[in-house]
Parts: structure tokens; C-alpha cells; sequence
């Protein structure tokens, strides 16, 4: 077997859903998502840690929100647009209903819930949050607007004991290199 080289998502990969799946359609049980996901997890948490699995899953959250916001979402330079296209388009691709519930004049620190999201709602009350990756596809998502880093951390949780996702959105300061 010839060695290959390093996988790299492109948005082709999603290939051409109509063709592949004529009789199956394009839609899959949120069930099956979870199956995949939490599979997934569990795997790389039991190969790397649970510190490196947070990472990777956000990290993998974060590539995903790149890419949705470059081959998804319509372009533009104002921010109420922006969100409402977000808002929009999770909601088409049935991922999730997002809300930015506060947000400061310069839109640099934002609450975000997201109700009925792919990762938990439904869930059983498990202690802690899991929505790793959502944080990064909302971080993917806000960096390719606006050209900055962003800080996501959830901060509610359905498995928490609430019924919606709420998530402390930061833009980070820029490093200044002063050498």
C-alpha cells in the first residue's frame, strides 16, 4: 500500500450529494451525526488525552466554520447582515438557531445562544458542556468576517442543565510586534 499524502478538507469533498445519493437524499438523522461525532470524540480522547481532544475538536470546529462561512454565506462588510445570513443559513442546514443576545457597540464582545443545535440538545444533564466544536465554528465563522482571532468559550449548555447553548464571544487584541 503506497503511502499518501496528508488529508486536506476542501469544500469538494462534500462532493456531489444529488448523484451519490438518489435515493437516500441528502439529509441524515441527527442521531447519526451524533453517532459520528461522539465516536470520533471518544477516539481521539482515548488516543490523545482529553486536553488534546478539546483542542483537536475545536480546532476541527474551526476549519469546518471557515469553510461554511467562504462557501455558505453571502458576503458583506456590515455586521446586522452578516448575522442575519448566519442566522439564515444554520437554520437552512438545520445546525442550529443562533441568536446574538448582547453585544457591545464595536461588536468585539458578543453572547451567542444557539438553540436546538447538531451537538446537544436533547442530551442527558452530563455535568459539563460538549459543544467543543460549535465553539469553533462560530471562532471559524467570526475570523474569516472580520480578519481577527476571536475567543469562544461556551458558557451554558443543554447538558449543563439548560435549553440552549450560550457562548462569551471575544475578539482577541492584536499582537503587536515590538522588536
Amino acid at each position: 500500500m503506497e503511502a499518501r499524502e496528508k488529508f486536506k478538507f476542501t469544500w469538494d469533498l462534500i462532493g456531489d450529494i444529488e448523484l451519490g445519493r438518489p435515493n437516500l437524499g441528502p439529509d441524515v438523522p441527527v442521531g447519526v451525526y451524533r453517532i459520528m461525532e461522539y465516536s470520533f470524540r471518544e477516539a481521539i480522547e482515548e488516543a490523545f488525552g482529553v486536553d488534546a481532544g478539546e483542542k483537536i475538536i475545536y480546532l476541527a470546529g474551526k476549519r469546518a466554520g471557515k469553510m461554511f462561512f467562504n462557501n455558505v454565506l453571502p458576503k458583506t462588510d456590515n455586521f446586522a447582515d452578516f448575522v442575519s445570513n448566519i442566522q439564515k443559513y444554520l437554520k437552512e442546514y438545520k445546525i442550529g438557531i443562533f441568536r446574538v443576545e448582547e453585544s457591545d457597540p464595536s461588536h468585539e464582545n458578543l453572547i451567542i445562544a444557539v438553540s436546538e443545535d447538531l451537538d446537544c440538545s436533547g442530551l442527558p444533564e452530563i455535568g459539563y458542556g460538549v459543544c467543543t466544536f460549535d465553539e469553533g465554528f462560530i471562532c471559524g465563522i467570526l475570523e474569516e468576517f472580520t480578519g481577527r482571532e476571536w475567543q469562544v468559550k461556551e458558557i451554558d449548555c443543554w447538558c449543563t442543565g439548560e435549553r440552549t447553548c450560550r457562548f462569551s464571544v471575544k475578539i482577541l487584541p492584536d499582537l503587536i510586534d515590538d522588536r
